[in-house]
């Protein structure tokens, strides 16, 4: 070989190129063997980031209080109106503008949840937001010893309740899908949804004995105490401090959208799927909320006699089995072969087209029993809703740069 030529001497080079050419063979595969495959890596490192089996299972059961209290504190408004119109002299149109200031707030942060869950993580956002929601539910009885308007504070409390649990969901469907499998997913986010018919039979019947044996401020104190311990411990036993420290420059980008993951919004709009799945979500939350926010007025108005603990919990009662039955299902069928879309068609026609038709048969029954009935499959069948979860995130998900199927 002659001096200052590589073996495979092509030019002539420096008297490192020995060593440089030893160090990228050392890079290169055994004779015989096969390089790594690009995909399989990234899957091996995709499958790094979920949590095993015990994780997922402690997970699940945390998340789940998590939503059953989240409901808890959103429904303890509703449940306590009455008591509240007769001790603050409020009439129908300034309740209702109490019930749904809540909402004001609510759409605000939606986006927001999604986008900052992507960014420094769903369960932070989750806990933060829980903290600020349950402080302020347990605070709320002091804010009508502050002054006499009364309906000014508890409509901002209400409003600013909105503004913190708006980012829930979606930084529980960025969680959810980054760190659960996707054959579990489905099953996984129902089980975690069940929570909001636990939290809200929980509210119902709880609430209710504390409504009629120690005033409506005992609901509110219950509630967002809770809330407050729940945190404790997620924060002691699942989150590890420096989980939790954000830094200024995490959090300020985290606002902002690179170019490189800048939103196709134009594109977005023009699909005709994008704007059938706005439409759903518009018709079910509208139907769902309303339900939620006015039965228990409803019912007070329509059967003085009747028991609060009766039409607080029956409902929402029946609701758990079916939500999380709707989950199993969805994966069932999904399993079984039948196309994604199928699926998500069969559960929004059974949770949009089959619970509106018991929500009609409610307004126009005087029998309790009837109305109890027709309360229970109206709200039984909508979360069926719900529970396309297992492929229906990548839709949101696409926003923010990461691939998605939004047709499936």
């Amino acid at each position: 070989m002659a001096s200052g030529h590589c073996k495979l001497g092509v030019a002539p080079v420096h008297h490192h190129c020995h060593h440089q050419h030893q160090h990228q063979l050392s890079l290169q595969p055994p004779l015989g063997s096969k390089a790594p495959c690009p995909e399989k890596m990234k899957r091996d490192v995709s499958a790094e980031t979920y949590w095993s089996r015990p994780e997922c299972q402690v997970w699940t059961v945390m998340l789940l209080l998590g939503t059953c209290l989240l409901y808890c504190a959103r429904v303890t408004m509703p449940i306590c109106a009455v008591s509240m119109n007769e001790d603050f002299g409020w009439n129908k149109k300034q309740s209702g503008i109490l019930l749904s200031s809540f909402f004001w707030g609510y759409c605000l942060t939606q986006i927001m949840g999604g986008h900052l869950g992507d960014r420094i993580g769903g369960h932070k956002v989750i806990l933060i937001s829980a903290s600020a929601w349950g402080f302020i539910t347990a605070v709320t009885p002091f804010l009508s010893l502050i002054s006499s308007s009364h309906l000014f504070f508890m409509t901002l409390s209400r409003i600013l309740m909105g503004l913190f649990q708006g980012v829930y969901f979606p930084a529980l469907t960025s969680l959810l899908s980054q760190k659960v499998r996707e054959n579990e997913r489905a099953f996984t986010y129902s089980t975690v949804g069940a929570g909001s018919q636990f939290g809200t039979l929980v509210i119902g019947g709880a609430g209710s004995l504390l409504l009629d044996w120690y005033g409506w401020q005992s609901v509110f104190y219950f509630s967002g105490l809770l809330t407050l311990i729940w945190v404790y411990f997620m924060y002691r036993y699942l989150l590890r401090e420096k989980e939790l420290v954000i830094s200024l420059g995490i959090l300020a980008k985290s606002f902002s959208i690179s170019k490189q993951k800048k939103v196709p919004w134009r594109q977005l709009f023009k699909r005709p799927p994008v704007w059938a799945v706005i439409f759903a979500q518009l018709s079910s939350a509208s139907s769902f909320f309303i339900l939620l926010s006015w039965l228990p007025t409803f019912f007070k108005e329509t059967f003085p006699n009747s028991k609060g603990w009766v039409f607080n919990v029956v409902p929402w009662l029946i609701a758990i089995p079916t939500s999380i039955f709707s989950g199993f299902l969805s994966d069932h069928l999904i399993s079984q072969g039948y196309r994604t879309i199928t699926v998500r068609k069969l559960m929004q026609v059974m949770g949009l087209g089959l619970s509106s038709v018991f929500a009609l048969f409610l307004g126009h029954t005087r029998s309790f029993c009837k109305s109890i009935v027709f309360a229970s499959a109206s709200i039984g069948l909508q979360t069926f809703n719900h529970r396309c979860s297992k492929h229906s995130w990548s839709l949101g998900r696409c926003y923010w740069g990461v691939p998605g199927r939004i047709s499936d």
